[in-house]
């Protein structure tokens, strides 16, 4: 379609800034976004979508046009409702730029252009779809009043006779139609979800054809923000976060006009996902602050403060001030390549939702920041359900787990791991820079423990970590000595460094390849220091009994 088409439709909202000379210009997609460099998401021909969170003074708004021209946009609309009117700066840049400028109305939502620009530009492919969307095109465009994905989802039963559900990662059900007969049962989502991550990670394009219990099902990936598959150069930075769309039939058998329909239908649900997705910044932003003032030392008032702003968001209509639980999670990449932090705060998100509840907005109640490879949770529990029980409330690491584990060992396959602690509930903010310690503590056991997706709760700390400071000390130097001494005596000896290879293999989690990145050392050598240490120590680093002794060993020396 053409730009000059989008200023005929009222609807839209959209007024002409700039450009006028660049109207006969070719839209062939759409993205939203607020990201300072989104270049590595365009593949050249969009509308860019933006509400201007991105740009904070008038030197921003230059190097962003620039990108967008580099990457091939072919405009760009910026959104009212953040700040009025359209700075004067983005113009001149744009001008600079020829990029063509609209201002897009604040009572217009972003899902209403969007929604406008996938029926256009893909409609004439997808003539039975575009008929279904065109009738309902207030699906994506009301908010959740409008019904969301579930809408769509109940279109393409009763009008294309499919039966169709929207699955987390993790195996959740996001949306299902009414008309598509009983939900789908958890461990069948859990299972396709499976099959989705296995399928993805090997590379293969969707649909993905699957069959469980004699039932065939094919399963279309969910791309946030109007991705191209090869938009991302590695597809582990998203494949534990995007939904998929499972269909009860089999693709295979489908012509390629049915194809671009569904691809069509999950571009819809993209939209929604990202709408989901954008609501978590506040949670974001509060538990990134949380977490700073905690690593900085902060007053106990000052996080308390903060604790006080963010207990009415994650928890409305709560009187009294709720006690709060740690969770800390991380996942890591054996080549240390993929982003592990990102990756981990979209992933603790999904987990911490009751795997039973369906849609995403339970997890409005938890805020996940992420700093360095780890992702850390803030989860409210409320004041009379944690002191009913202390030894019992709130969150529980094998729990948390026990429904997802499977679809995310799939999407782990390989070369991943999901490791995770949880606190136990502390009742003010004097005792939350304990708990982020106790969830590390807890993130490390399960560290240590075989398996791709693993998990340790405070209650398995009380036998160690947290009965250290009872101790003899006569019992803990002979408890160092006894495995510390000869590694120790060996390094004085023929500087082999020993220890701060032992330091270094642990803080890895037992992971050659990452242990011997952060020495600087050929995996070899490393095997060769370790095997010298299990020879003088007449321990085994592969057993999780010998690996916590040293740790405790490490710590108590």
């Amino acid at each position: 379609m053409r730009l000059r088409a989008l200023l005929d439709t009222d609807a839209l909202g959209l007024r002409l800034l700039g450009g006028e000379d660049e109207l006969d210009r070719t839209v062939r997609g759409v993205m939203t976004t607020d990201l300072r460099d989104p270049s590595r998401y365009l593949s050249g021909g969009e509308l860019v979508l933006t509400g201007l969170a991105w740009r904070r003074d008038a030197t921003d708004s230059e190097p962003f046009v620039r990108l967008l021209v580099q990457a091939g946009v072919t405009a760009l609309a910026a959104g009212e409702a953040e700040l009025g009117d359209i700075p004067e700066d983005l113009l001149v840049a744009c001008a600079q730029h020829r990029m063509p400028l609209f201002a897009v109305h604040e009572s217009v939502a972003f899902a209403t252009i969007t929604e406008h620009v996938v029926r256009q530009v893909s409609g004439e492919r997808a003539g039975d779809l575009a008929a279904v969307v065109d009738r309902h095109r207030r699906m994506m465009t009301s908010g959740p009043a409008g019904g969301g994905p579930d809408v769509v989802l109940d279109l393409l039963g009763s009008d294309l006779d499919l039966r169709a559900w929207v699955l987390s990662p993790t195996g959740r059900l996001i949306a299902g139609s009414e008309v598509a007969g009983p939900a789908l049962p958890p461990e069948t989502c859990a299972r396709l979800a499976a099959e989705h991550l296995a399928a993805v990670r090997t590379g293969r394009r969707g649909p993905h054809r699957v069959q469980l219990d004699g039932v065939t099902y094919s399963l279309f990936p969910v791309r946030s923000s109007g991705r191209a598959p090869q938009a991302v150069p590695d597809v582990r930075e998203t494949v534990l976060s995007d939904w998929l769309l499972a269909v009860e039939a089999d693709a295979a058998d489908w012509p390629e006009e049915r194809l671009d329909l569904l691809r069509g239908v999950t571009q819809l649900i993209a939209v929604e996902q990202d709408r989901r997705d954008a609501a978590r910044t506040v949670r974001r932003r509060l538990a990134q602050e949380v977490l700073e003032l905690v690593q900085g030392g902060a007053a106990p008032a000052e996080i308390a403060a903060r604790l006080r702003v963010a207990a009415p968001v994650l928890l409305p209509g709560l009187g009294a001030a709720p006690h709060w639980q740690v969770v800390v999670a991380r996942v890591e990449w054996e080549d240390g390549t993929a982003a592990g932090g990102p990756v981990a705060q979209s992933l603790l998100e999904e987990v911490l939702v009751d795997p039973l509840a369906t849609g995403p907005e339970p997890a409005d109640r938890v805020a996940v920041a992420h700093s360095g490879d780890e992702a850390v949770a803030l989860v409210p529990l409320p004041a009379v359900s944690a002191e009913h029980d202390g030894s019992e409330a709130g969150l529980h690491a094998d729990a948390l787990l026990r429904s997802v584990r499977e679809a995310l060992s799939a999407g782990l396959e390989g070369d991943g791991r999901l490791t995770l602690g949880v606190s136990a509930a502390v009742h003010s903010a004097e005792g939350l820079r304990g708990a982020l310690e106790e969830a590390r503590h807890a993130r490390r056991v399960a560290a240590a423990r075989p398996g791709r997706v693993c998990a340790a709760g405070h209650q398995e700390l009380a036998s160690h970590v947290l009965l250290l400071p009872f101790v003899p000390d006569d019992v803990r130097r002979a408890f160092t000595a006894r495995l510390l001494d000869p590694l120790t005596e060996y390094d004085r000896r023929h500087r082999a460094e020993l220890i701060p290879t032992l330091e270094a293999f642990l803080d890895s989690d037992g992971s050659w390849t990452r242990c011997a990145s952060r020495l600087h050392l050929h995996v070899n050598t490393l095997r060769y220091r370790v095997g010298r240490i299990e020879q003088l120590t007449g321990r085994d680093l592969s057993r999780l009994e010998d690996k916590l002794d040293f740790f405790l060993a490490l710590r108590m020396s």
